[in-house]
């Protein structure tokens, strides 16, 4: 082999390389900007990450969401309480032959169910944001729309 293919080869794995690094890169920031809009819907980037990890892995425990989501086992049992509390995971005993405790296991709610429950309070917000004036004696029209928010699937 000459010392010219041995360059081009070389050239084309680090090309590989470079091209992978920016996928992941660019998956990362999707994950990362995902995970913020949910933390935004889900009041805390902890939830949002237990949300994602639920979703990617259903009827999971605490323990087996703790190590898949690196947040302290404590923190995770806080935060899937409050997750349940909301409706936003389901809780249910994991069912096993052997005698012993069964650990409660989760599921999370599809995304689609999370959307609605919260577009009904995004428009309630905004409906009072875009009658403000009205509220404060300051608008002297009668006629004011109110901001509709409807989500359908596809």
């Amino acid at each position: 082999m000459s010392a010219d293919q041995s360059t081009e080869g070389s050239a084309e794995s680090t090309d590989e390389d470079d091209s992978d690094g920016a996928a992941d890169c660019a998956v990362s920031e999707f994950d990362d900007g995902l995970v913020d809009l949910l933390a935004w819907i889900l009041d805390t980037e902890t939830r949002a990450r237990i949300y994602v990890h639920l979703r990617q892995h259903p009827h999971s425990t605490s323990e087996e969401v703790a190590e898949g989501t690196g947040l302290y086992p404590s923190t995770v049992r806080e935060a899937l309480a409050e997750l349940a509390d909301d409706e936003t995971v389901e809780r249910r005993k994991r069912k096993s032959s052997g005698a012993g405790n069964n650990p409660y296991e989760y599921v999370a709610i599809a995304p689609s169910d999370l959307v609605k429950g919260v577009s009904g309070q995004v428009q309630a917000q905004l409906n009072a944001v875009f009658n403000l004036d009205r509220h404060l004696g300051t608008d002297r029209s009668d006629e004011t729309e109110p901001v509709t928010i409807t989500v359908r699937e596809e």
